[in-house]
């Protein structure tokens, strides 16, 4: 099996004697980063739509938990099956409507008893149950803002409308171009964080997630960008050449030919 061949070359390249002495040198922390910044390599290709390095990518990141585990192993701590085991035990728990009894009308629903059989296994496990314990620090801050908000609104803690978020937004504007007025770096940072946590809402209610949302901000801006570089180029030009009126007249033009 494939996966079985992937896990000997994962022996091999840690065999003591015999392995690569770079992993060798890792630990999970050392691994962590690599194993995010293939998560985001992956969510790149699937915004492209390339499936090829959708192959790839998912490779990559099976590799990431791979090596994890073998590491945990060679601690005695856990090895790659009791992983597949943990997580087919919790989605077969977490799934009562597909591999049990239980019923659910619709998606919204699910997710709310998703939700429920969360907290229960904290409450189960020992660990604190607040309504917003459990929700990783490690992740993206939208990400993040939109989780929050989203345990928030189980306990109807939210606002009722999009329209209503949209009103916070403004507020929020408002007390951040106070707080330019007045100077204060500090107050700055503040209101714009808080109006950046209206605005994870705001996606939340629309259905948008916010981090997908804001890697395609970005994606559009390069694209128009470079082209505004092309242009320059055929001149043997640099955007640093330009001065703001032609950047401002190049980017209105790569915005009409690419949208």
């Amino acid at each position: 099996m494939s996966i079985e061949r992937l896990r000997a070359i994962m022996a091999a390249l840690r065999d003591p004697q015999n392995g690569c002495p770079w992993d060798l040198e890792q630990t999970w922390a050392s691994i962590a980063p690599h194993t995010i910044e293939e998560a985001y390599e992956l969510a790149d290709a699937i915004e492209r739509g390339d499936v090829r390095h959708v192959r790839d990518e998912l490779g990559d990141l099976l590799f990431q938990v791979v090596f994890q585990a073998r590491i945990a192993q060679e601690r005695g701590l856990f090895d790659f099956d009791e992983v597949a085991a943990a997580i087919s035990d919790k989605l077969e728990r977490r799934h009562p409507h597909v591999f049990g009894s239980a019923t659910v009308g619709s998606a919204a629903e699910q997710t709310a008893a998703w939700e429920q059989h969360k907290a229960a296994e904290r409450r189960a496990a020992g660990a604190a149950t607040g309504i917003l314990d459990g929700i990783a620090l490690g992740l993206p801050a939208l990400t993040r803002a939109a989780k929050l908000g989203r345990r928030a609104a189980g306990v109807r803690f939210d606002w009722a409308r999009a329209e209503d978020v949209i009103a916070k937004i403004d507020e929020e504007c408002a007390e951040l171009r106070a707080a330019l007025d007045a100077g204060g770096a500090a107050a700055v940072a503040e209101e714009l964080g808080d109006l950046l946590f209206s605005v994870a809402q705001f996606a939340r209610h629309v259905g948008t997630d916010p981090e997908a949302a804001l890697r395609a901000a970005n994606a559009k801006f390069e694209r128009r960008f470079r082209r505004m570089e092309a242009w320059l180029d055929e001149q043997g030009r640099t955007p640093q050449d330009a001065g703001p009126d032609e950047l401002e007249g190049l980017w209105a033009r790569a915005k009409q030919e690419l949208g």
